[in-house]
């Protein structure tokens, strides 16, 4: 059996390094996209209407209960062959389309949550003291309601994407070449060798990026809640 090799770790580090852009492009095209459509589905849920809360319900039973590696080999292996019946050929499409479609679609499940509790969370009486001193509904909901909702819901979205970049090395299984294809290339260029090296140097990169992360998102929230702590404290 190889012994441990603990210079393979740095010299694996080095080689994927370059590959983490990719990683963050897919994080930023999912949070983009299935942003918008968690969005939307929020909405859906907060005009109450029966119908448009069953179906949103319904939608985001079923992502959640749908593993991310089956979701992701059914819109690689089956979205082609649904679009080639309507005469929509896809195949030739980057692997980068499918991931994003894959993650934006799990992504939105999950954000259309944490939109809507965001906003029920801030007090009605605040958007209606804004209506009532002569602001436009839009106008309310920018200056009061939005940044209030934004503070709430700051930290389940940092936990969603943290979550979404761990989810997103699964991306390396229909041959994307990101952080963890590229890892998974190294190993296979050495045959087989130098796997727990490589995996440590993966381990070591996605904690980075998740400390930064949590960082950025730490000091937003603070910067975002401010005023509340201000004025618990008496200032």
């Amino acid at each position: 059996m190889r012994p441990f090799h603990p210079l393979f770790i740095i010299e694996a580090f080095i080689k994927i390094f370059p590959f983490i852009p990719v990683t963050l492009a897919t994080m930023a095209g999912t949070v983009f996209f299935g942003g918008l459509i968690g969005l939307g589905l929020a909405a859906a849920k907060l005009t109450k209407k029966p119908a448009l809360v069953a179906a949103v319900d319904t939608y985001i039973y079923i992502i959640r209960c749908i593993p991310s590696i089956v979701l992701l080999f059914i819109v690689y292996y089956g979205l082609p062959e649904l679009l080639k019946s309507s005469g929509i050929d896809i195949n030739d499409s980057s692997k980068w389309f499918f991931v994003i479609t894959t993650f934006s679609i799990l992504f939105s499940a999950t954000m259309a949550e944490v939109f809507r509790t965001a906003y029920e969370a801030v007090d009605k009486g605040q958007r209606e003291a804004a209506l009532a001193s002569g602001l436009t509904e839009w106008q309310s909901f920018r200056r009061i309601v939005a940044p209030q909702a934004l503070a709430v819901a700051l930290p389940n979205f940092a936990n969603s994407l943290v979550k979404l970049m761990k989810e997103g090395s699964l991306s390396y299984t229909i041959g994307m070449i990101d952080v963890m294809g590229k890892g998974q290339l190294l190993i296979g260029i050495n045959h087989g060798s130098y796997g727990l090296e490589t995996y440590i140097a993966l381990m070591a990169i996605y904690w980075i990026l998740t400390v930064i992360l949590e960082q950025i998102f730490n000091r937003t929230e603070q910067r975002l809640t401010k005023g509340k702590r201000e004025i618990a404290f008496g200032r």
